[in-house]
């Protein structure tokens, strides 16, 4: 890499961080264990977690295995993690992935895996099922989960697939789909199985019922922001706390939006700041910060604002990939 004012010019180098770690085979994401001698978790695709020492990367341990419950067609499987905020102390996680189901036959899952040891968890272990989204179609899952400063999980959902967003899920707020969720998955009025989370008070539809996993009579408490094709990966700026979400597009653009409470970010009404399906489609519609064509790339992977200290000049700077 070299340096060319303020901008980074990689040039045909690629560095294997951990040359000597065993392939591992269809990985969908690393999160770093929040600990003083942390290990790399990473999730695959097909149902398995497994964990690997960075000091000593030459060797991947089981943590947990979901292989037999996750249903991996298209792009369903062991999608999302998170630690709880008080990991280890409270040792839990959070795990969202897909599973079998009929009509339709996918579903959207988010747990709570209350661990019997956080170093190798075993048959003590227990799962509680906190939501359930039935998903339309087998793609745009989405599936990436996070906990923010203000303590609550958010959960980043697909529009519930196909090409088009066919049933108009993401402009239709009485579904889950389409959307940034906010719960509140750790307050004093949560408990299981009765109460699993409880709706922030901020919410936009705070006052509303609570949404089962299909079609609703009125816009869900749960959701936070909306008008979401595919955010499959986004994060929270460590220094500001701003959401930074990348919606992977459908055939000409793909987006970054910064994401705010009761904010509608436009599929499938636009496409980035295009419009794209306008039938229905009213106003107050946020484009996204950049947007950039298919000329450049066509499924985007974010991302994270660069908070460290190694690689000055991009302080402050969005960081991302494209899978295409």
């Amino acid at each position: 890499a070299r340096l060319v004012g303020s901008e980074m010019c990689i040039r045909d180098r690629v560095i294997d961080p951990f040359p000597n770690l065993p392939a591992i085979i269809q990985p969908t994401k690393m999160i770093l264990e929040p600990v003083d001698d942390p290990r790399w978790f990473v999730l695959r695709k097909t149902g398995q977690l497994v964990t690997f020492d960075p000091d000593a990367a030459t060797s991947v341990s089981p943590y947990l295995d979901l292989s037999a419950v996750v249903r991996t067609e298209s792009e369903g499987g062991l999608l999302g993690m998170a630690f709880h905020p008080d990991y280890p102390n409270t040792p839990e996680i959070f795990l969202s992935y897909t599973i079998d189901h009929s009509g339709p036959d996918m579903r959207s899952v988010i747990s709570r895996i209350i661990l019997d040891d956080v170093i190798s968890p075993g048959g003590g272990s227990v799962e509680q099922v906190i939501l359930q989204i039935d998903q339309d179609f087998d793609n745009h899952n989405g599936g990436d989960i996070a906990f923010a400063a203000d303590g609550y999980l958010y959960i980043g959902i697909g529009d519930g697939g196909s090409g088009g967003d066919p049933n108009n899920r993401a402009q239709n707020t009485s579904h889950l789909l389409g959307s940034m969720i906010r719960i509140d998955v750790n307050g004093p009025g949560v408990s299981y199985p009765a109460n699993p989370y409880d709706i922030p008070g901020d919410n936009p539809f705070a006052g509303n019922a609570k949404c089962g996993p299909g079609l609703n009579a009125n816009p869900c408490p749960e959701i936070y922001a909306w008008g979401l094709r595919n955010p499959w990966r986004w994060n929270f700026d460590a220094d500001t706390g701003q959401l930074w979400l990348a919606d992977v597009g459908q055939n000409a653009y793909e987006e970054i939006n910064l994401i705010e409470r009761n904010g509608n970010y436009g599929w499938r009404c636009r496409e980035g700041e295009h419009n794209y399906n306008t039938s229905g489609c009213g106003s107050g519609l946020i484009d996204p910060v950049p947007e950039y064509s298919h000329s450049l790339g066509n499924s985007i992977t974010g991302g994270f604002v660069y908070r460290g200290s190694a690689i000055p000049a991009l302080t402050g700077r969005y960081v991302f990939a494209d899978y295409g």
